[in-house]
């Protein structure tokens, strides 16, 4: 992998950088336009469409982040790398992934590290930073679920 992705931003394609570091870490990315963009190198992701409509210049559904290790994908982008990926997909029991759904970091018997997709039955949940057997929570915090004890 990359040394730091963010470092090839500008030097190539962003659907190229993009393309190269799903394939690298998920084995799969989905044949769409991407566009980086932003100080937070947030990755839009869009079909071409060929309805005429005012254009924003905002296209696309926001679908990952560089980061310095890999790319981290947002929940609508774990929903469209997920079901064809080959690697790096966890998949959660009931109570982990409720835990996990209410932003706690949970422990898993794999030995991974870096960026993964976490799954739940056939949902896709969003991704996760593994570290140490650990799978570190990136829910948004408005996006939680309120677990009610």
């Amino acid at each position: 992998m990359t040394e730091n992705p963010r470092e090839e931003i500008g030097k190539t394609s962003d659907a190229e950088l993009v393309k190269k570091l799903l394939l690298e870490n998920y084995g799969y990315a989905p044949e769409l336009i991407y566009k980086i963009r932003g100080n937070h190198r947030k990755v839009y992701a869009y079909k071409p469409c060929e309805l005429k409509i005012s254009d924003t210049g905002r296209r696309g559904v926001y679908f990952a982040r560089i980061e310095s290790d890999g790319i981290r994908l947002t929940i609508e982008g774990a929903f469209l790398v997920g079901p064809k990926a080959t690697k790096n997909v966890v998949e959660l029991d009931d109570e982990r992934a409720r835990s996990y759904l209410a932003g706690e970091s949970v422990e898993i018997d794999e030995n991974l590290h870096g960026w993964v997709i976490v799954k739940w039955r056939s949902y896709f949940l969003g991704s996760a930073k593994a570290k140490e057997g650990k799978l570190l929570n990136y829910v948004p915090k408005e996006r939680r679920l309120r677990l009610d004890l």
